[in-house]
């Protein structure tokens, strides 16, 4: 029997299922910068404010849209646009038609499995509550995630 993901586009999906793709790694809550003339990407070590770092999961997730206005609501019409999305990122293997890597909580049944895989952020990034705003550059990581 194939799991609910294999074999479905995203759009397909109810809500519960597309609740439960995100694996809770945190990567997408990372604040990244852009350059301006090459549009390159690049992820820092600094979350969103709401971002709890211990369960790497949002803190206000029903409000998250309001209290930050630059908060990405990801859809399965989005996905694809989304270049900064973490090679890892459940909702993108789905839409290439792959599957869930073994750390991933709906494989491995563990909630904690991302963060024991080292895929998620915890322990990893601050704040941003703690870096000014013209600092981010001195943050920013070395490896895309």
């Amino acid at each position: 029997m194939n799991a609910f993901w294999q074999g479905k586009k995203l759009k397909q999906l109810s809500l519960e299922e597309w609740e439960s793709l995100c694996d809770g790694c945190g990567r997408c809550c990372l604040e990244k910068l852009r350059n301006p003339t090459t549009g390159k990407i690049y992820y820092t070590r600094v979350a969103c404010h709401l971002l709890d770092l211990n369960t790497c999961r949002c803190s206000q997730y029903e409000l998250r849209h309001i209290l930050v206005s630059d908060c990405v609501e990801l859809q399965p019409e989005n996905i694809a646009r989304l270049r900064w999305l973490p090679k890892t990122c459940a909702y993108r293997l789905v839409a290439a038609g792959k599957d869930l890597p073994e750390w991933h909580p709906l494989v491995s049944g563990s909630p904690d499995s991302v963060h024991a895989a080292g895929i998620s952020v915890r322990g990893k990034v601050v704040s941003e509550r703690f870096v000014p705003i013209d600092h981010l550059d001195k943050f920013i990581l070395k490896e895309r995630l």
